[in-house]
């Protein structure tokens, strides 16, 4: 551990950055890799633009959130490990903080792209968003209040976790909390109330 300290002392203090990102980084995703896996993970809240003064979220076509912890990890992963790999090939230090950046975007694509093919996956045929009437579920983007928005939830049906977009009449119910489900408003889209009871699954 010394030798690897003493190592780390003697990098550039852009390299030094570049590895201590990454690293930290690498480790955060793989801390809620293991979360999701285990479905223990609330960790992806979203980051508001209100630049509307409305909260609005940036979303893709599929209204999936861009700004979200784990896209933002998953940023700091591809800056961190693309300044570690090409710092010797590029000398202009803007021009490496460029790259690096560009890199961390193409990060986010990809998880997003990833994100959105599981969902496909989920969308199968041996599940009715009609069984989730009645169940408990923890919200897993909050909720805006009063329908002025779509949050997301996670509902276990038949041992298998399935992430849902949601909506309520009452006031913002926020990441972590267990809600039930009250109405399917479509194939895609749930309406939740508060629930103080423990999460049922």
């Amino acid at each position: 551990m010394s030798e690897l300290m003493s190592s780390y002392q003697e990098f550039d203090l852009m390299l030094q950055v570049f590895w201590g990102v990454a690293i930290v980084a690498s480790l955060v995703f793989v801390i809620l890799f293991v979360l999701t896996i285990i479905g223990l993970d609330h960790s992806d809240v979203d980051i508001d633009l209100n630049a509307d003064g409305d909260g609005t979220m940036m979303e893709t076509g599929d209204g999936l959130n861009i700004f979200t912890i784990k896209n933002f990890i998953g940023f700091l992963m591809g800056f961190g490990w693309a300044g570690v790999c090409l710092y010797d090939s590029i000398s202009s230090p803007g021009v490496m903080l460029l790259v690096a950046s560009v890199v961390g975007c193409l990060f986010v694509a990809m998880f997003v792209l990833i994100y959105k093919q599981s969902r496909k996956l989920d969308k199968d045929g041996t599940f009715n968003i009609n069984d989730t009437l009645g169940k408990t579920a923890s919200v897993y983007l909050r909720i805006p209040a009063e329908g002025r928005g779509k949050g997301k939830i996670q509902v276990s049906i038949n041992g298998s976790v399935h992430e849902i977009d949601a909506v309520t009449d009452e006031d913002e119910i926020p990441t972590g909390r267990n809600v039930r489900i009250v109405e399917v408003i479509d194939n895609e889209t749930l309406k939740v109330e508060n629930n103080q009871q423990s999460l049922v699954i």
